[in-house]
């Protein structure tokens, strides 16, 4: 009796943080009142780019600047937590759960998602403001079946990149782990392009990236297969994956594209417009279906059921792993 008690105390004092913040992010999204670390993290690297992006050696400048900025941004968490742990375990728990909070942006990319269905199904040019609020495209232009493939293609992309990679690097290096991967993707968004302006000093940051997300992308996929729990499809969807996945242009961002268009049977991809320049983008998929208001609701309910499987999956081996260190 005593040792069930002690495991189900472990399992308690383990899984608070994270699924008190899971289910803030449920409830809460991202309030624009709340001051976000990412803001910070944007501000930082905004400053370093200005400051270095210039002359010779830009690649060199970058690489470094992301390095430096991914190492501080840890270890200034890890020594933080453990003075903080040191004088008060109640502060120190609030300061867990607002991190892992802030850490997940699943709930603010599915209301917008949804929004954009309801825009669309009101009226084009609707939809098309109501999309441009997450792509990076022109929206000016898009059919209301594209802006539906838009908002899905970015829903099951944030998913991998929003929740299920910051909840891996938890897994393995703990909240400042999480943190460091924020500063990851945050310098991918912000110079991790192949224009002029970023192709040399954004280079390492782009790579860093891909190399961050490289797990958490195949796991992401094989998650929502399994939240999907096809009937007497789930290998065929695998396959489906396997095919698809390598297809974008982005080494990671195919495998929930993938996985997502085939648990709707529809196709992603195609032609996109970014600003005066067409990008073709492989074709994810061969079904080319109208996508219906139904098919956004399933794949909400997929990410919902991913993230859920997620945080049991986290609470398990936190637990596990606790037992044997």
């Amino acid at each position: 009796m005593e040792n069930i008690l002690l495991i189900l105390n472990t399992v308690f004092v383990l899984s608070l943080p994270l699924l008190a913040a899971w289910l803030l992010d449920r409830w809460l999204g991202d309030p624009a009142w709340l001051p976000h670390p990412v803001v910070a993290f944007g501000k930082m690297i905004s400053f370093c780019e200005h400051l270095l992006n210039k002359g010779s050696r830009r690649g060199l400048k970058g690489a470094f600047v992301a390095i430096v900025l991914v190492l501080a941004v840890y270890f200034v968490a890890y020594y933080l937590f453990h003075w903080i742990a040191s004088f008060s375990p109640g502060l120190l728990l609030a300061l867990q759960i607002l991190t892992i909070f802030f850490c997940l942006a699943g709930t603010t990319l599915i209301r917008e998602v949804r929004m954009v269905f309801e825009a669309v199904d009101r009226s084009l040019e609707e939809g098309r403001k109501q999309v441009a609020r997450i792509v990076g495209r022109d929206t000016s232009g898009l059919s209301a079946q594209e802006v539906r493939t838009a908002a899905l293609e970015t829903l099951a992309e944030n998913l991998s990149d929003g929740v299920i990679a910051p909840l891996f690097w938890y897994m393995l290096l703990g909240i400042p782990g999480m943190l460091a991967y924020k500063m990851v993707n945050t310098l991918d968004s912000m110079i991790g392009y192949r224009n002029e302006r970023y192709r040399a000093f954004g280079c390492f940051a782009a790579r860093l990236d891909d190399v961050s997300n490289y797990i958490p992308a195949r796991l992401t996929a094989f998650l929502m297969i399994l939240a999907f729990l096809p009937r007497g499809r789930f290998g065929a969807l695998l396959r489906f994956v396997g095919i698809y996945g390598s297809q974008h242009a982005s080494p990671n961002s195919g495998y929930p594209e993938a996985a997502l268009a085939g648990i709707l049977d529809c196709r992603f991809g195609g032609p996109h417009n970014y600003f005066g320049e067409e990008v073709w983008k492989p074709y994810i998929g061969s079904n080319d279906r109208l996508l219906t208001t139904e098919d956004m609701k399933v794949a909400v309910r997929i990410n919902r059921r991913a993230e859920g499987i997620m945080i049991v999956i986290l609470i398990i081996t936190t637990t596990l792993i606790s037992f044997f260190i």
